[in-house]
């Protein structure tokens, strides 16, 4: 492949074995129990279950916490558990982690509301999930101060209503950026600093970026110091057929003007808009600089050829950053804004709906929630390395992270959390409020349907095809839309 990419038959990482090892655990992520942990570990294989549980002990299921096995989610519930010691309550909190991918997570998740078979009060959903969970009455309606105070982001309160009713409460939320390496841009391409201001304050177009890609590749040709031994192309993302593929497809076709649903669900594109978010696609994943093993690679891939000097740019996450800030340090990292669209990720909490559920167990349960997503948890969030739900983490000077337990590199070690970042005046993450907030704020949401299942599939089979296919490869834009119109009209309501 051109663009600067190289065959090796042994390549050599840059990173020092401690480090390597933060990336490659760090980057295993959702099947990495191994690496992280915290809470109580679900079953290995089959449906989820929990003990069932009477009395005052309140059961919480979600998937791994990526800021460790001390991590910043387990400190906060025994935040709450202290808290309920002290005022002599006999209630009390745990987590129960739930195994696998994302996609099983919420087929185990479905199946036990369902059913009935596991005693859930609250449930960590994806925000893509809200819609199913809320139509199918498995989660509770809730008040609507708890996605609407003034102090929650609007993309985020977004996601946890369904039929103008809130059923969730925004827990952590998540954007793409834009990752890239400093060393290549600037000491190798010789890419000048009002470029690269103009790269970290987001204001660089995607062919802004592509001129940035060519001259990267450009040096890596001609480059025949050690520098570039590692280097193969200009820039990797999540383009296996998964979820990342619907995530890079939907920004795509949000930057080119594309609506696929509206707010309920119902199909609005035709084949003539999609064929925009096609070309858009097209343009960004066909292009010489885009490195070969994207293809087959998700967040875990991508991260770890970023990280090990593959790629001059990586579109991930902002988990990753702590991970690879300890592998690359400042004069090598940089992150900024994803140019165009970037779609809004997260988690948020729901009460069940079980209906032997007593009140006063309702009652309790929507108080953890709003302790665990209220100012000061969201600021501790923040500080740990996820994205935060509220404005007031990233401006208000007087919201901190006042319990110690809660706070990053306190009571211990968070296990594959990869090292501390570099901070502002306030601790905050130093990128949190010029970088990480504007994103949140401009975020793309993918389509809010009950049938979200149906839709990622459809998406990611049409998209995988551009790669996986000959005959699509060489098809017309306009064929690729008519296709992909027909598939999505066969899985969602259309007006």
């Amino acid at each position: 492949m051109s663009g600067g990419r190289r065959r090796a038959g042994t390549v050599r990482s840059s990173l020092r074995g401690p480090v390597r090892f933060l990336v490659w655990c760090a980057a295993l992520l959702l099947g990495a129990t191994g690496c992280f942990g915290g809470g109580e570990p679900g079953p290995p294989t089959g449906t989820a279950s929990a003990r069932p549980v009477t009395g005052t002990q309140l059961v919480i299921a979600t998937g791994v916490d990526v800021t460790g096995k001390n991590g910043v989610r387990k400190r906060l519930v025994d935040a709450w558990n202290d808290l309920q010691e002290k005022q002599n309550s006999p209630w009390r909190a745990r987590a129960v982690i739930l195994p696998g991918s994302a996609d099983l997570q919420r087929s185990q998740l479905l199946a036990a509301l369902q059913s009935g078979s596991a005693a859930y009060d609250i449930v960590n959903l994806d925000v893509t999930w809200v819609p199913e969970f809320a139509a199918a009455g498995l989660v509770r309606e809730l008040p609507e101060s708890f996605a609407d105070d003034g102090d929650i982001l609007a993309k985020a309160s977004a996601t946890a209503r369904w039929k103008g009713k809130v059923y969730a409460a925004p827990y952590n939320s998540d954007v793409g950026l834009l990752y890239y390496r400093r060393d290549y841009l600037a000491g190798g391409a010789g890419v000048d600093e009002r470029k690269l201001d103009a790269l970290a304050r987001g204001r660089t177009t995607w062919d802004d970026l592509a001129s940035l890609m060519e001259a990267v590749d450009a040096w890596a040709r001609a480059d025949k110091s050690d520098r570039s031994k590692n280097y193969r192309s200009a820039w990797t993302s999540q383009l296996s057929p998964y979820e990342g593929l619907t995530v890079n497809g939907v920004e795509a076709f949000t930057a080119a003007g594309v609506r696929l649903t509206d707010e309920d669900g119902t199909y609005t594109a035709s084949p003539r808009t999609l064929e925009k978010g096609v070309t858009e696609f097209r343009r960004r994943v066909a292009s010489a600089h885009t490195y070969e093993d994207a293809f087959a690679s998700d967040e875990a891939g991508t991260l770890k050829d970023f990280a090990e000097g593959r790629t001059a740019f990586l579109r991930h996450w902002p988990y990753a950053y702590r991970t690879l800030h300890a592998a690359l340090g400042d004069d090598r990292l940089g992150v900024a804004p994803l140019p165009g669209a970037a779609v809004l990720g997260g988690q948020n909490l729901a009460v069940s709906a079980g209906a032997a559920m007593p009140e006063e167990r309702v009652r309790k349960a929507r108080e953890l929630v709003a302790y665990l997503t209220g100012r000061t948890s969201e600021r501790c969030l923040l500080d740990a390395g996820f994205a935060a739900t509220r404005a007031s983490s990233y401006t208000d000077p007087n919201v901190s992270c006042d319990d110690r337990r809660a706070l990053p590199g306190t009571a211990g070690p968070s296990e594959g959390s990869g090292g501390d970042v570099p901070r502002d005046a306030a601790r905050r993450p130093r990128y949190a409020r010029d970088t990480l907030l504007p994103a949140l704020e401009a975020a793309a949401l993918r389509p809010r349907t009950p049938l979200y299942g149906a839709f990622t599939h459809a998406f990611t089979t049409e998209l995988a095809a551009l790669h996986t296919s000959a005959t699509a490869r060489a098809a017309p834009d306009e064929d690729i839309a008519r296709r992909l119109d027909a598939a999505l009209r066969a899985v969602l309501p259309s007006g």
